[in-house]
């Protein structure tokens, strides 16, 4: 199974890319499991249509750990993709962190890859926080492949360092480590020379590039992935060639099953 965990900063499109990154998998045969960790709980929208998917956090509160099912956790998306939102507590209530913690485990012990015979996993986390339970993915084993999504823009930059720093502290433990770097243009001054430098710096490859695409901005309007919606576009094919690029990059790649 591959394990990987999107990246970056708040904003920056990790959603949109994690969920294109779905589709293209599942288009070629893999079973994908998609999980946001964000208690917002949108980044599967794409994948329903914008219709919301149930939090594992609120399915715990109704029917506590002992009622909960894994039919309760996870959904199914746009071409079978399997779809898991975290979930946070109310706003002002607890700590969001603890509930990514809460969520991950609850869906281990009800044994979700073996049930669905998932080959790929895909952790949508948020990035501008990478401590507590939003470095759980690269901490705790379960991501083993880290990809960092940055424009070329001054805070995604400082935003992916960080990640990359946060990743780093944990790899004498086995943990995760930095498999690629994505860049989602923005078209600033530079921004190529400027990732080419960051990817120097962390010692890590680019993945891919994603251009700045009116169709990525009418697809997410219309809450549909770019492979749904324009799926002969060069957006298209430039989500294929990153899925096919990440699974030369990441560890553990196995033949759909």
């Amino acid at each position: 199974m591959i394990r990987l965990a999107i990246y970056g900063k708040g904003g920056i499109g990790k959603s949109t890319t994690a969920s294109n990154l779905s589709l293209a998998f599942a288009k070629k045969g893999y079973k994908v499991l998609q999980v946001g960790c964000d208690p917002k709980a949108d980044s599967t929208l794409l994948l329903r249509n914008g219709k919301d998917c149930p939090t594992v956090l609120e399915s715990l509160r109704k029917k506590g750990p002992t009622g909960i099912t894994l039919e309760d956790m996870v959904i199914k998306g746009t071409e079978g993709v399997y779809l898991s939102e975290a979930g946070g507590p109310p706003p002002g209530q607890g700590c969001a962190g603890r509930g990514i913690v809460a969520a991950l485990q609850e869906l281990e012990k009800k044994h979700v890859y073996q049930t669905y015979g998932i080959d790929i996993v895909i952790y949508d986390v948020l990035g501008d926080v990478v401590c507590g339970g939003f470095s759980m993915p690269i901490r705790d084993g379960y991501a083993e492949n880290v990809y960092i999504l940055t424009s070329g823009e001054k805070m995604a930059l400082h935003a992916a360092m960080n990640i990359a720093l946060a990743v780093d502290s944990f790899k004498d433990r086995g943990y995760a480590t930095v498999a690629g770097v994505i860049l989602n243009k923005r078209n600033v001054d530079n921004e190529e020379g400027k990732i080419k430098q960051f990817c120097d710096d962390i010692e890590a490859p680019l993945a891919g590039k994603l251009d700045f695409s009116k169709e990525v901005q009418e697809a997410d309007e219309q809450s549909k992935t770019v492979l749904e919606l324009y799926p002969e576009s060069s957006m298209a094919q430039q989500y294929i060639a990153l899925a096919e690029n990440i699974l030369k990059l990441s560890k553990h790649t196995k033949e759909p099953s």
